[in-house]
């Protein structure tokens, strides 16, 4: 039952991302910026054709087939390896925003970007953008966890031998 959860979950955040993207085609395009929180965020309609802050920019035939293995990769990890809950989590979000922005980029070969930080100098991003960064802060989030709980029966196995 998790699983089926699980992937109508991805599939919702896809959904929604998707139609994000549309109403900022829509709506922001023709007008180009709109205030969000002033001086926080705007809503900024840009149309990227690279990755992350524009890197690899125009090598789309490049970018689909890098973004299409590695999806496949993390499918092919959940279902091999059933993570845990939060890793699953981790995982979800990664491939959802993944495949939103690899829809953008096999339909117009470019990725919808639409929000705009304001106080300090940062790339335009968009909601799948935020999936991926949500997934990976969630994967470094395990792993210290998994260190402090590995740490701690190790103290705890030190303790119980010294008792003997």
């Amino acid at each position: 039952m998790d699983w089926i959860v699980s992937v109508l979950l991805c599939a919702v955040l896809v959904v929604v991302d998707q139609l994000i993207k549309a109403w900022a085609t829509a709506v922001l395009a023709p007008v180009g910026t709109m205030p969000l929180l002033p001086g926080i965020i705007q809503l900024r309609y840009v149309l990227n054709d690279g990755a992350a802050f524009s890197m690899l920019a125009g090598k789309q035939g490049f970018l689909i087939a890098f973004t299409g293995a590695a999806l496949a990769a993390v499918v092919a990890y959940l279902v091999i390896r059933r993570p845990k809950r939060l890793d699953r989590a981790a995982w979800l979000l990664i491939l959802a925003g993944g495949i939103g922005n690899l829809i953008d980029r096999v339909a117009n070969h470019m990725v919808v970007d639409y929000l705009d930080v304001q106080f300090m100098t940062f790339a335009v991003f968009n909601f799948a953008d935020v999936c991926v960064c949500t997934g990976v802060g969630l994967l470094v989030l395990s792993l210290i966890l998994e260190e402090v709980h590995a740490r701690g029966r190790a103290e705890h196995e030190d303790e119980s031998h010294g008792d003997t």
